[in-house]
């Protein structure tokens, strides 16, 4: 019963069950990230690549652009990391909150 009155609470507040990720959800988003620093040589990506194959939910491997835009500034430019991360924020359409895909600066 309480479980049905949460849900029916929820649903005239708009909030929304998360939605849980599939491997292969998870995979589409941690490929796009990890391939914006393949040209990017070095032990800092190396760790990267590692700590986005370990992230378990889409707000996790979210969180780990701020390493890659990091990563890729120092190899290329703030300008290019900006492309390259916004590059990727549509992977994450759906799976996080809209005003979490702002874009980076």
């Amino acid at each position: 019963m309480i479980p049905a009155i949460v849900r029916l609470v929820n649903g005239a507040l708009g909030h929304r069950a998360p939605r849980q990720a599939r491997l292969k959800d998870l995979a589409a988003m941690r490929l796009p990230l990890m391939a914006i620093v393949d040209d990017c040589p070095g032990k800092a990506t190396d760790q990267l690549k590692a700590r986005i194959e370990l992230a378990r939910t889409p707000q996790e491997i979210w969180m780990l652009r701020l390493d890659a835009f990091q990563i890729i500034s120092q190899q290329h430019n703030q300008t290019e990391a900006a492309k390259r991360v916004d590059g990727i924020a549509h992977c994450f359409d759906g799976w996080l909150d809209p005003r979490q895909l702002a874009r980076a600066r």
